[in-house]
């Protein structure tokens, strides 16, 4: 079955923010690829993210989204580089973006 992807305009404004297009690039392709079988693609996030899933795509940089199987839709929120212990970690972010209400899977609130 294939999965819809709706993408959050913060997750599209983050990946804009990437200097170098070909990860922008590589990026968007991966989002694409998330609309077959997107359980079974990257891992479970717990603890403030629990509910979100991530995915690695080019190098160091991640892809989190949630999945809704009753509406057969992916909702990809949030994009960028896996950097630990720096404030432009994207879990940082996504966690920041949760607790403000931003990181939600209606896109027309972000």
């Amino acid at each position: 079955m294939k999965y819809r992807i709706r993408i959050t305009g913060t997750c599209l404004a983050l990946v804009e923010k990437i200097p170098d297009k070909k990860i922008q690039r590589t990026i968007l392709d991966r989002i694409e690829d998330l609309s077959d079988e997107p359980d079974k693609q990257g891992k479970r996030l717990v603890k403030d993210l629990s509910g979100f899933r991530s995915i690695h795509v080019a190098g160091r940089y991640r892809i989190i989204y949630k999945i809704d199987k009753q509406t057969v839709i992916v909702y990809i929120l949030a994009a960028g580089i896996r950097k630990q212990g720096d404030k432009k970690d994207i879990y940082k972010i996504a966690k920041k973006l949760f607790n403000a209400g931003l990181l939600d899977t209606d896109p027309d609130k972000t």
